[in-house]
């Protein structure tokens, strides 16, 4: 793509040269941490040219265009580093193998908000204000309870983040002032703490929330959180209490089982942050408009809602179940090849050769299945996950197992309904916005609002035409025109006989 000169030509210039074939100006844009700034194309003007519209604004200087943001940096982090090419994923350095191995989800809560692994004082502090925090307050009971009995748990979930805020006044830019948080970069101690305060709420109430949603689905009482337990053995008890399943508590203990709570322990560290996925921007989008973090969270859970990002291991699950048994594992493959059906849990928009969290999940599942018992659908996902590794139409187009791969089964394993999964990728998940939003309010430079351009494509300046005025052929066509919607019951009856 580029033109190549002698090596004994140059000298090693952090700098990129641009010849804009427009004007024949030649640029230097300096280029820092491997990036450019974007900004500097708006100093890159023209005249407008014979094939540019007003609307192109070419005098006022270039923009780039990244749909989809495949290679734009909206921010400088010190939370994670992903290498897609090598299947790298570290926590603030940390090798996610090592922190999945030897640490604790709230110890990686703590490294991912704080920067650095915890002391045990620090530890033991962090635990019980978030431990502190996972009972709510007893109105919202009622508004769980304004569901419909069938409302889908992530719908109840992004509400009741949303309603979370509603009770936290003093957490709330637009009501104490816009610098409530953002003043915390200059060393408030009291905009710290109020930080803080809002951090260990999201964290210790997302369990809490969760459980609310899971219990009202099935028609059980609510659980206060526990004393005395670790966050994920809290959050099995708050939500298998008292039910038919309780047979997979540890003997003779009101806790769950220690299998399934240090399982949880481990999915939730995989889990907990992932750099600038969907949702984590989603969450720093709606942030940089300064509203209160209870809903910045909700804007996010809102986007891991969707199945391009939250509902992947739903997703293998209704496909292996489409498979049916191992002898049709050959057929899909081919179906697939013809792009007649679709692989789920293989391959990653990051990860170009191997996602490093799958290794860690999948021995995860043998120790979950050595307590729940063998899954019908393995053999069947042994069996896809086999023959996809061993053919070359998938292997040459790098697509492996990620972790959404084997998330599923252990959750399906452990007794949770499928559209719960993306509840369960939510909790651990909140530590990975809080720590990104945090990161963003405590900028030595100050909280810009994300305001991205545009290519506006559509008509140039047109007067306005009277309705009586107006003649000639309508712009007509499917996705043109409102649609025609059927209604029922009597709105419907009346409208069929006009």
């Amino acid at each position: 793509m580029g033109k190549q000169f002698p090596a004994s030509k140059l000298e090693r210039d952090e700098s990129l040269r641009v010849v804009d074939n427009r004007t024949g100006k030649e640029y230097t844009v300096p280029i820092t941490h491997n990036s450019i700034p974007a900004n500097f194309f708006k100093g890159i003007r023209a005249a407008a040219g014979p094939n540019d519209r007003p609307e192109d604004e070419t005098e006022r200087g270039l923009r780039v265009a990244d749909r989809g943001f495949l290679n734009t940096a909206v921010i400088e982090s010190r939370i994670t580093y992903i290498d897609g090419d090598n299947g790298v994923l570290r926590y603030r350095g940390y090798p996610i193998e090592q922190l999945a191995e030897r640490s604790s989800f709230l110890e990686v809560s703590y490294l991912l908000i704080y920067g650095a692994l915890p002391g045990a004082s620090q530890l033991s502090h962090f635990t019980s204000e978030v431990l502190l925090h996972g009972p709510i307050h007893f109105d919202a009971e009622g508004f769980f309870r304004a569901f419909r009995y069938d409302a889908h748990p992530m719908s109840m979930l992004t509400s009741a983040f949303a309603y979370l805020g509603s009770y936290y006044g003093e957490a709330n830019p637009s009501l104490q002032g816009q610098d409530l948080f953002t003043k915390a970069a200059k060393g408030d101690p009291a905009a710290l703490q109020n930080m803080d305060r809002q951090i260990f709420r999201l964290i210790g109430k997302a369990t809490t929330l969760a459980a609310m949603a899971y219990r009202i689905r099935q028609g059980r009482d609510f659980v206060v959180p526990p004393t005395g337990m670790s966050y994920t053995e809290s959050f099995l008890y708050q939500l298998d209490h008292l039910s038919p399943t309780d047979h997979l508590s540890e003997l003779h203990s009101t806790k769950p089982h220690p299998v399934l709570a240090k399982a949880l322990d481990i999915l939730f560290i995989l889990h907990a942050d992932h750099e600038m996925n969907a949702s984590s921007t989603t969450v720093l989008q709606t942030g940089s408009s300064l509203p209160d973090p209870f809903s910045a969270v909700a804007a996010g859970c809102a986007s891991l809602y969707g199945p391009l990002h939250g509902g992947a291991n739903e997703a293998v699950i209704r496909m292996l179940i489409s498979i049916g048994s191992p002898k049709n594992v050959p057929a899909f493959l081919e179906a697939v090849k013809k792009r007649q059906k679709v692989l789920s849990g293989f391959g990653h928009r990051v990860y170009k050769t191997s996602d490093p969290r799958s290794f860690i999940i999948r021995k995860v599942a043998d120790e979950v299945f050595a307590v729940t018992g063998r899954d019908p659908l393995l053999d069947t996902a042994m069996a896809l996950h086999d023959a996809a590794l061993k053919d070359d139409y998938f292997v040459s187009r790098k697509l492996a197992p990620n972790v959404d791969f084997w998330s599923g089964l252990i959750y399906r394993a452990m007794g949770f309904p499928m559209d719960f999964f993306p509840v369960l990728f939510v909790v651990p998940r909140v530590v990975g916005w809080v720590a990104h939003w945090r990161q963003m309010m405590l900028s030595p430079s100050g909280v810009k609002i994300w305001r991205p351009r545009q290519l506006y494509l559509g008509p140039s300046a047109r007067d306005y035409v009277p309705l009586e005025e107006r003649t000639g052929t309508f712009q007509v066509g499917v996705g043109m025109e409102p649609s025609v919607i059927e209604h029922s019951g009597l709105a419907g009856k009346v409208r069929s006989k006009l």
